[in-house]
Parts: structure tokens; C-alpha cells; sequence
């Protein structure tokens, strides 16, 4: 018989970090750092609004564009918050989750042979959705020396004349890095020169902890050039919702939004009303969880450089990224015995690309008296070398 699979789904590996989190569950006392997913349990009024929705009977389809609700509270939030430009009737889709709005962009300006530059170590769905719309993924390494930064003149050294489209992920997954106005002018310099597509991937904008969050459409003029996405999972602890957004020009736009019509309709009505009362009343809950992701933050890498494992400070997200090159082990040595060894689950930097060697992501997600105990067993394992 022959070989019914496609060349494309063969040549796309599996998931880095699902082969840990399918070890974890045969495991007990685990301390996972692995997830990148809040903790906190969505705020009630978000979760109230959507069961009252259910119970009024609000279970059909909507547009396939999305609530006109919705997409006019996102359209008054983005310009609020990030002076984002958008028309909620020509230039927004809500999707189904960021990784949704990630595969119809990628599918809607693909072809055959384009290369698409990610800026890496990045989120590990990039490159494989790359490969799924029929394009090259061209990695861009991001240092360790540049923050996490995305470096203009490494990047410049990988666009060729193939290059259709520059990825980005700021503040990053898995790193904690930003970029800010400064950093994203030199990048949209070399975007513009070279003509490329910007897609950005934003779902941790929120998740800026020194000073605000710079919206890469905004810089420049890359607007006409830039399709933006974002979503509710981490903000607002709505993981498990499935409720993003893509944003850009009305030409890009109606090119994902045939894509979405035939392969996902339309996002979960219920996730949809959620997020208009998230947005409607959520601030203060959004903003205490920032608050404490921020003491988890100063708290874990703190007690990182403390124990000898070396970390930046992240400035976004929730992840911190420390190097496990002084240990001696590769990353991926030094993540399986740190969980077989001390029941701590991290995950390698390796699975996420290049720049991500030596380096684990451990997400502090989770409770400050778990990073402490987390803390406890990586020095216990350290002394151990």
C-alpha cells in the first residue's frame, strides 16, 4: 500500500513540548514550569456574561467576521491603547485563537518557493505553519548579547530574493524579550527597503512590564505593510476560550478571511461574548494579574542567578529563559534529568529554534510558593553535577 501521507505533514516534526508535558503526566509531585498558560482562573464577570449569553440561547453562528460587538470594542481598545488604526468592518477577523490568525496569514500571502524569516528562538508553531502554507521558514537569530532583541544587521544577512515575509513575536515566547520604537524603526527600515510582509504576533502585549508596549504597525509605515495578531488567552487568563484577532489592511485581509470562511466559519459565539465583557470590565482583574507576574518575575530570576543558572531579566511575557551552558549538559539533557531527577519541568530552549541552545524556558505561570519549591529542587539538582 503505498504512503497516503503528505510530503509537507512528514516533513514537520512534532511538537518540542508536548513529548514533556505527555512525560509529566506519568509522573507525581511535579512542579511544571512547561505550560505557557495563566494560572489565574478567567475573571467571573467574563465567564458570567457567557453563560447568561448560553442561557438567552446566543449558540449560533455569527459573522464570519466576527461579532460586530466585539470587533467595535477592539477597534476603540487597539486605537486606546496602542494607537492601532483599524475599521471593525473591512479590517478585523476574530479567529480562533492566535494560532488560527497565524494560519491564515501564513496561507494567505504564501506561495510555492517564498521564504518567510522568523525571528528566532520563537513559539514552536512558526516555522511548521510556514512549511503547512508551502513556504520556507528562514530562521533570524536573536542573541542572548542583544537581549533577545531581533538584530537588524543578522537579519539583514538572511533576506534573499525570495523572501516574501518577516515573522515576529514581541514580547517573545519564549525569551521575555521587547522591542521597543527604537528597535522595531532599524527592523522596519529593512522591511520596507526589501519590500516584505510584517506579520506580528502580539498576544503578549499586555505583558510588557517596563514601559508600554509598542505596536510594530504603528512604526513607520509599516501599517500598509503589517498584519497584526493578538488574542485574549493571556491577558486575560482565556486560554481554553479560543478568541484572537487578526488585523490589516482591507487587501490582506479579505485574502485570510476566504481561508477562515471555508476552514473554521466562524470563532466559539460564548468565547466571542466573553471577550466584549472582558473587555468591557476585566481592567483591574487584567491588571493585577500583570502585577503578579511581575513579583513571580523579579522573585524567580532572582533566585536563578542566585543558584547559579545565569538569566536576563525578561521584559514581557511570563518565561524566563536562563542558560544551562555552565552545567555542563545540553539543554534538552539538562531538562529530562531535571524532571526524572528533582520532578521540575521545564522545557528545552532547542525546541524553539535557533538562539535557544543552552538556554530552558521555565514559565513562571504558576504559584510564587511553587517557583520557590521549583527553586529549591534546581539548586538540589545543581549540586548534584
Amino acid at each position: 500500500m503505498r504512503n497516503f501521507v503528505s510530503r509537507r505533514a512528514e516533513e514537520i516534526p512534532p511538537s518540542g513540548i508536548r513529548k514533556y508535558f505527555d512525560l509529566i503526566l506519568t509522573m507525581e509531585d511535579v512542579i511544571t514550569l512547561g505550560v505557557g498558560e495563566p494560572d489565574f482562573r478567567t475573571p467571573w464577570n467574563i465567564c458570567e456574561s457567557s453563560i447568561y449569553s448560553i442561557e438567552q440561547g446566543t449558540t449560533s453562528y455569527t459573522s464570519n467576521k466576527g461579532l460586530q460587538s466585539l470587533r467595535e470594542a477592539l477597534s476603540r481598545d487597539l486605537e486606546q491603547r496602542y494607537s492601532l488604526r483599524y475599521s471593525a468592518d473591512s479590517e478585523m477577523i476574530i479567529t480562533t485563537g492566535v494560532s488560527e490568525g497565524l494560519d491564515i496569514a501564513l496561507r494567505a500571502v504564501t506561495d510555492p518557493g517564498d521564504e518567510v524569516l522568523i525571528a528566532q528562538p520563537s513559539y514552536v508553531s512558526y516555522a511548521p505553519c510556514v512549511t503547512l502554507a508551502g513556504g520556507s521558514p528562514v530562521p533570524v537569530r536573536c542573541t542572548e548579547k542583544d537581549r533577545f532583541r531581533l538584530n537588524p544587521d543578522l537579519l539583514a544577512e538572511k533576506i534573499t530574493s525570495r523572501s516574501k515575509a518577516l515573522i515576529i513575536n514581541f514580547p517573545n515566547n519564549p525569551t521575555g524579550g521587547i522591542m521597543g520604537k527604537g528597535d522595531l524603526k532599524a527592523i522596519a527600515d529593512l522591511v520596507i527597503d526589501h519590500d516584505l510582509l510584517l506579520i506580528s504576533d502580539e498576544v503578549y502585549a499586555e505583558l510588557t512590564y517596563e514601559g508600554r508596549h509598542c505596536a510594530a504597525a504603528t512604526v513607520s509605515d509599516l501599517w500598509e505593510r503589517t498584519i497584526t495578531l493578538n488574542g485574549f488567552s493571556k491577558a486575560y487568563a482565556m486560554t481554553g476560550w479560543r478568541v484572537g484577532y487578526l488585523c490589516a489592511p482591507q487587501k490582506l485581509l479579505d485574502a485570510a478571511l476566504k481561508i477562515h470562511q471555508y476552514v473554521m466559519l466562524c470563532a466559539p459565539v460564548m468565547g466571542q461574548v466573553g471577550a466584549v465583557e472582558a473587555l468591557r470590565s476585566a481592567e483591574d482583574e487584567k491588571n493585577g494579574m500583570v502585577s503578579e507576574y511581575r513579583l513571580r518575575r523579579n522573585m524567580f530570576v532572582a533566585g536563578l542567578n542566585r543558584i547559579g543558572l545565569s538569566c536576563h531579566m525578561p521584559e514581557g511575557a511570563f518565561y524566563a529563559f536562563p542558560s544551562v551552558k555552565e552545567t555542563g549538559l545540553s539543554d534538552v539533557e539538562f531538562a529530562e534529568r531535571l524532571l526524572k531527577e528533582q520532578h521540575v519541568a521545564v522545557v528545552p530552549g532547542s525546541v524553539f529554534g535557533a538562539g535557544g541552545e543552552d538556554h530552558i524556558r521555565c514559565a513562571y505561570a504558576v504559584s510564587r510558593k511553587d517557583l520557590g519549591t521549583a527553586l529549591t529542587r534546581m539548586e538540589a539538582f545543581l549540586k548534584t553535577l
